[in-house]
Order: structure tokens, then sequence, then C-alpha cells
């Protein structure tokens, strides 16, 4: 008899649990360093969004640069011997951090501690990318058949955005009452769970392929030579789906414009809403609600719109939110928008997935991933440099009043970046085929549109992927992947 607390199986379980900790633990971390740098390190300082823009910025380094080339490595190692030394080499880099972050924060030049900051965010990301790709593959071991990996994609859906209403407000309290250093030593502790869990299950052969072996004997001038070759097969293949392509200016467009959030709402929340930086988790701990609500409707809206409207509204609908968010004065005000903002934008998460992986066959599906992400990763990372740059130097000045609305550099900013979203919307609506054409071509078998046949089953495999990676989808027109937390879900 399965027992009463286990979800789906003993060690799918174990695997859960260890990645809810340190889901929890990425939370608190990434709070703590925007608290830290944005009311510490860079108090009063007219660079202060461009310094928390950074750490943004060295997370997407790290999957810019790793994320593309990491799962072909991964395919060649034992996956559950890499999550294993991907854990110890994380916990080892915030334990040195936090170690040397019990020096006054007088003692090291702020330059030097950015540099120590943005270094070891890279880093951690970095060892995420190794990470993700190696669970999916032991996940897909240890959950089988579309009902099971389909609970398993909600689970981790909702434990995702649940950390991230237990991790935002657990930050503010322990850097404000105990010290930066204690927060950090919490994500240690949290790699060291997910550790003990990972070791905890069975050591058969977890996520092994035929592939690997074969690949690991060829010599090193042939595999960089079909690496290369493969890749660009991949490059070419995206180039050539107008589909595709589609696809990712309307996610371009939608990060880039919310990307400025992730940079800027610390610094609206205490200007702005009038908020004590005490209360800054608290808005993350919104957004985290509001991801539940949109993972639990998504489906259904896409049963009954259509993934093609859902993204199209959704993108709307956001776009109008953020806009109205720009527009807060009151902290409880803006707490039940940024709520409400998170709904439309975890349902467009749910229908950008069918459409993503439908449109591309599955030999091409990781190097279109590959090509899809980084780019949007890139977005962002553009999106959250130049918020911070704009805030902190051209508009810097920049305030007044019209038509009775009084507005500064970071409520405009917001607000620009809720006009984008909008045109991402307006985008969606002219450059992605109707439902009625994409039921039409999957009955003609038309590869180069949208299936509306198979999409829910590749929506529950797509889910299950997309919650590991920055467990964040790869198909993300406009999710949080600003948030620097590290690559682990």
């Amino acid at each position: 008899m399965t027992p009463r607390l286990t979800l789906i199986n003993r060690d799918y379980t174990r695997l859960w649990f260890g990645q809810a900790v340190s889901s929890v633990g990425d939370a608190v971390f990434s709070t703590t360093l925007v608290l830290w740098v944005a009311t510490v390190l860079a108090e009063g300082e007219s660079w202060a969004p461009l310094a928390v823009s950074g750490i943004v910025m060295a997370s997407g380094v790290a999957v810019l640069v790793i994320g593309p080339l990491a799962g072909v490595f991964v395919d060649r190692w034992d996956k559950r011997a890499t999550m294993l030394r991907s854990e110890v080499l994380r916990g080892a880099l915030v334990a040195v951090l936090t170690v040397i972050t019990f020096l006054p924060a007088g003692a090291l030049p702020t330059g030097a501690w950015l540099a120590l900051i943005y270094a070891t965010v890279l880093l951690l990301h970095a060892a995420g990318q190794f990470f993700s790709p190696a669970r999916f593959a032991v996940l897909a071991d240890l959950v089988t058949g579309d009902a099971d990996r389909a609970r398993a994609a909600g689970i981790a859906q909702a434990t995702g955005e649940t950390a991230w209403i237990i991790g935002p407000p657990l930050a503010a309290p322990l850097l404000f009452t105990v010290g930066l250093q204690w927060a950090l030593l919490f994500n240690g502790l949290s790699y060291a769970v997910s550790y003990i869990a990972i070791r905890s299950i069975g050591a058969r052969e977890l996520g092994t392929g035929s592939t690997g072996p074969a690949r690991a004997r060829g010599s090193v001038e042939r595999q960089r030579g079909a690496l290369r070759e493969e890749f660009m097969d991949g490059l070419r293949f995206f180039a050539g789906s107008r589909f595709l392509v589609a696809l990712l200016l309307l996610a371009v467009i939608g990060q880039f414009g919310a990307g400025a959030l992730g940079t800027l709402n610390v610094f609206f929340a205490t200007d702005n809403l009038h908020a004590d930086a005490h209360l800054y988790g608290y808005l993350g701990m919104a957004m985290g609600a509001g991801g539940i609500t949109g993972a639990l409707c998504g489906g259904r809206m896409v049963q009954w719109l259509g993934a093609r409207r859902t993204t199209w509204i959704g993108l709307l609908v956001s776009g109008v939110l953020l806009v109205a968010y720009s527009r807060q004065t009151g902290f409880l005000g803006g707490v039940a928008l940024l709520f409400a903002f998170a709904v439309p934008l975890t349902m467009l998460n749910t229908a950008m997935s069918p459409l993503l992986l439908a449109a591309a066959p599955p030999d091409y599906r990781g190097r279109v991933m590959a090509v899809f992400y980084p780019v949007t990763r890139l977005a962002s990372m553009l999106s959250a440099a130049l918020s911070g740059w704009l805030a902190g130097s051209v508009l810097r000045d920049v305030g007044g009043s019209l038509g009775g609305l009084r507005f500064g550099p970071v409520d405009t900013i917001i607000a620009a970046s809720g006009l984008i979203v909008l045109l991402a919307g307006v985008f969606a609506m002219a450059a992605l085929p109707d439902t009625g054409a994409e039921k039409a071509a999957a009955r003609a078998g038309d590869d180069t549109a949208a299936p509306a046949g198979p999409a829910a089953k590749e929506r529950q495999d797509a889910e299950v992927v997309a919650h590991h990676d920055d467990g964040e989808l790869p198909a993300r027109a406009t999710d949080r992947s600003d948030d620097p937390r590290p690559t682990d879900g």
C-alpha cells in the first residue's frame, strides 16, 4: 500500500521534497541579495537600480553561455551523479559567500562586494544549467504514464510558486534582524537538504540514454564536429519556421516589456508605495499567490479559449494590469495588483508551451529550446540593464504631473513596460494562427502550424520540463526569469 504522504511514488516524493526546500532557499537568497544591494551597499545612490540589475544580468550570462550546450554534456554523464555534484558545488559557493559576509560591509569596497555577489550568482546559475536537464532525465524515469506526469507538472508549478510565497517574507526579517549571512546560510542548508534527498533515491540507472556511452568513446574532434553540426542544423530549422520566429519575437517583446519589474520593484515599493523595506517580500508573496492561481486555471483556459487566444488575452490583460500597478501609491493596492498581474502571466505560460512544442518535431525540440530560451533570457537581461540605467541616469530627475497624475522615473519605466506587454498582445493577435486554422492544419497533417490534437499531452510533457530550468519554462514570454534565483526549480 502506498503511504499516505507519498506523492506519485516514494522516490519522486523524495526528489520533490528536496527541491521544495531548495526552492524556498533560492527565494530567500535572491530576495535577500536584492534587498541588501538596494538598501545597504547602494543606499541613496543614483546607480542603485543599475547595481540591482547586475544581479539579473549575472544570472542571464550563465544561461546564455552555458545553457545551450550543457544539455549535450549532461547526456553523456550519469544523471544522478550530476545532480549531486551540482548541489555540492552550489552549496559550497553559498557557504563561501556566507563566510565572507561576516565581515562588516565597510571592510571591502562597494565594487568588490558587487563583483563577489555577481560572480556567485553567475556560478550558481552555471551549475544550475547542468542540474536542470539531469533532473528532467531522472524525473522521466521516476514518473511514467501521462496521468502521473501531468500530476508531477501540476505539483512542480504549485511548489515553485508556493516557494515564492514563503521565501520573500522570510528574507526581509532574516536580513534586517539577524543579518545577511544568516539569510545566505539558509539557502546553503537548503542545498544540503536537496543533496540528501537526491542521495536517498534508488541508485539504479536513472536518465541514461543509449547514445551516451557511444558519444563518450568518440574522439574529441568528432564530438566537437557533431555538436557544431547538430547545433547549426537546429538554427537553420528555427530560422526556416515562420511560426517559431513569430513566437520568438512575441516572447522577446513580452520579456523586454516585463523585465523592468524585477529590477525596479524594490525602489517602487519604497518610493511609490511608501512601504518600509521590511515589507518588500510581501510583493513577491503576492506574485507567488497569483502564480498558483494562474497555474490552477491555466489548463482550463487553454481548453476553453485555445492556446492562441489565451496567449494574446494573457498579454493584453497583463499589460493593462502592469500599467495600473505603476499608478499605485498605496501598499495594499500594489499587493492586490501584483497578485492580479501574475494570474494571466502564469496562464500565458501554459498557453505558450503547446504552441512552441507543437511547432517543432521531437528530434528538434531540444535545439529549439536551446535557441528560444537564451534569446528570451537575453531580452530579459537587456530590459533589466536598460531599466536600471534609465532610472539611475537619463530619467533620474524626471518628475512632475500630467492631468493630475504625478509621475517619476521608476513608475514611468514600469508603465512603459506595461505598454510594451500590450504591444506583444497586439502582435500575438496578428502573428499567431487562429484556433480554427490550427485544428484544420492538425487534421490535414500540417506540421508547420500548432496542431490542436496533441496539444494536451505536449503541454503535460512541457510543464514537466518547464519547472526545471530556471524553473522556468523556455517558452515563457513574460515569466519571472528576471528573478536572480539559482536554476534548480
